[in-house]
C-alpha cells in the first residue's frame, strides 16, 4: 500500500509539530550536499529516535527493524543530492517506509509483519474491490488522487490518517497521545476509509489507472 502515501511527499501536510526547525534542516542537508560524512551521525542523533520508532512499528522484528534504519541513513546518503527535501524528517519517514514495505514483500511468506499487516487489512476497505490494494497503491496517478482528498480533509482529520497509515501510529499509541477511547479513534479512521473509498469511486479509479 506504501508507495501512494511515500507519493504524498510529506514537505506539505505530513510535517508537525515535532518536526525539527527548517534551520536546522538545511544545515544538515548541507553536509550531504558537501559529502560530508558527518551529515549521516547529524542525522542519527536528530532524528534517531523517529527513524527506528517508526521501522520498529512497521517491521516489529529487531534484525529486520536495525537493517531498515541502516539502509535508511545509506538511503538518504544516496539520495542527497540531488534531491534537496524541504521536511528532512518527512523525508526520512518516506525511505523508511520504502524501505519496510520492500521487506514486507521480500519476506512475507516466512515472517508477518502486524504493522504493515493491519494497515494493508484497513485500507483495503477504501480502496474498490477489484483493485489489488499492493499493487495499485503504488500508482502514482492514486498516490495524487489520495493526496487532494487529504488536503480537503480537516487538520486532525488528515494528522490522523498520515500518522495511523504513513507513520504507521497504533490506533493505542494515538489514543494514549489524543486522550480519546481507541474505540473512537477507530470508528474516526473507518470513516475516513469510507470516505477515500466514495472518492476513488468517484474518480473510477480501477486496476486500468
Amino acid at each position: 500500500m506504501g508507495a501512494a502515501l511515500c507519493d504524498y511527499r510529506g514537505e506539505g501536510p505530513i510535517k508537525d509539530r515535532r518536526e525539527a526547525g527548517p534551520v536546522e534542516d538545511e544545515r544538515i542537508i548541507e553536509l550531504y550536499f558537501r559529502r560530508d560524512e558527518s551529515a549521516i551521525s547529524e542525522t542519527r542523533t536528530r532524528y534517531g529516535a523517529f527513524v527506528a520508532g517508526m521501522a520498529g512499528r512497521l517491521l516489529e522484528d529487531r534484525r529486520d527493524t536495525e537493517e531498515c534504519v541502516s539502509d535508511t541513513y545509506l538511503a538518504a546518503w544516496n539520495a542527497i543530492p540531488p534531491e534537496r527535501p524541504l521536511s528532512l524528517r518527512a523525508f526520512l519517514g518516506r525511505l523508511v517506509r520504502n524501505i519496510a514495505i520492500s521487506r514486507f514483500r521480500k519476506n512475507r511468506a516466512e515472517k508477518r509483519y502486524l504493522g504493515l499487516e493491519a494497515q494493508l487489512e484497513e485500507l483495503a476497505e477504501a480502496i474498490p474491490a477489484d483493485t489489488d490494494v499492493e499493487r495499485e497503491m503504488e500508482a502514482r496517478e492514486l498516490g495524487r488522487v489520495i493526496s487532494r482528498w487529504l488536503d480537503g480533509e480537516p487538520k486532525a482529520n488528515r494528522d490522523l490518517f498520515i500518522r495511523r497509515y504513513f507513520y504507521g501510529e497504533s490506533v493505542e499509541e494515538l489514543a494514549r497521545q489524543s486522550g480519546e477511547r481507541p474505540n473512537t479513534l477507530a470508528q474516526r479512521l473507518r470513516r475516513m476509509r469510507l470516505a477515500l473509498r466514495e472518492e476513488l469511486e468517484k474518480e473510477e479509479y480501477t486496476n486500468e489507472a
